[in-house]
């Protein structure tokens, strides 16, 4: 009887024994290798694959984050859009010597998420209609301008336009370099300042030339200033304008005209003298021009 239960309790012990090595085989796959005799490959072979789920399972749940967080059109239509336009609009109606408060941070954050949301077509094309929009707005406003204050408001217009571009390009920087250049081969800066030679200068270009040439043969009828910021913004804008007042131009843009000939020197003292004879007609004396100097007469 004494030999039957030692048997027993031996067995006992064995299937006790087995159940806690079976318990840590499957608890820990690492274990086993270190536990069982298989070779070393085998157990790299089971790190591997575990890696490899691990990989697999963190790919997924990125994935599915992705699609979760995707930006649908509705989406953009009635959050983002809303939020630049209203940002826009105050960039582009700002007083080029006021500040106003606006996350730029915060614009740049919102084109960025709508590039990588591929809705860099639907981003370009809103921000040309608007400041399409815009530009129309200013041509209305310009037409209904007295011929006296054209140049004044035209400048204005122009100053305003070309400060808010200084904001507005840089916070779409990355719709530019990713949709922009790369698939229409353009520069968003050149596009916008397009929209404001075909919508606000060319329609007043032929009222515009003639006003200043005017002011220019009257001497300080218009600041100097705001006649030379006209004249060189709109050769900026279309230099194919030049031949329609080329001695205009020729007085605040250099080396527009060819080269000097020396058969034309007749001409260039004649338009000299002609010059001269004008100030002088307008008040402007050439005063004592010798050449003694008022300390030496003493």
């Amino acid at each position: 009887m004494e030999e039957m239960e030692e048997d027993a309790l031996e067995r006992i012990e064995d299937d006790n024994h087995n159940c806690r090595a079976e318990g840590v085989s499957v608890s820990s796959p690492a274990q086993v290798c270190v536990d069982s005799d298989s070779s070393s490959d085998t157990c790299e072979s089971d790190s591997s694959a575990t890696s490899a789920a691990n990989g697999a399972a963190l790919l997924f749940s990125s994935t599915s984050k992705f699609f979760l967080n995707a930006m649908t059109t509705d989406e953009y239509r009635t959050v983002y859009w809303p939020k630049l336009e209203r940002a826009i609009e105050h960039l582009l109606t700002q007083n080029p010597m006021e500040h106003i408060s606006i996350s730029y941070e915060q614009i740049y954050s919102h084109v960025y998420k709508c590039v990588c949301q591929q809705h860099s077509e639907l981003l370009y094309n809103d921000l040309m209609w608007k400041i399409t929009s815009h530009l129309e707005q200013v041509s209305s406003e310009l037409q209904a301008s007295p011929p006296e204050l054209l140049i004044e408001n035209f400048n204005v217009a122009l100053t305003q336009y070309t400060a808010a571009l200084h904001c507005i390009v840089p916070v779409f920087i990355y719709m530019n370099k990713f949709y922009i250049e790369t698939k229409l081969n353009r520069d968003l800066r050149d596009d916008l300042m397009k929209l404001f030679s075909d919508h606000v200068a060319e329609k007043h270009v032929s009222t515009l030339l003639p006003l200043l040439k005017k002011a220019h043969s009257m001497p300080f009828q218009v600041k100097p200033s705001t006649m030379a910021s006209v004249v060189k913004g709109l050769y900026a804008l279309r230099p194919d304008w030049v031949p329609l007042a080329p001695a205009l131009f020729s007085r605040f843009i250099p080396q527009i005209h060819p080269p000097a000939l020396e058969s034309q020197l007749p001409y260039y003292a004649a338009q000299d003298k002609k010059l001269q004879l004008e100030l002088s007609q307008n008040g402007f004396t050439r005063g004592d021009q010798s050449r003694k100097r008022a300390s030496e007469e003493s």
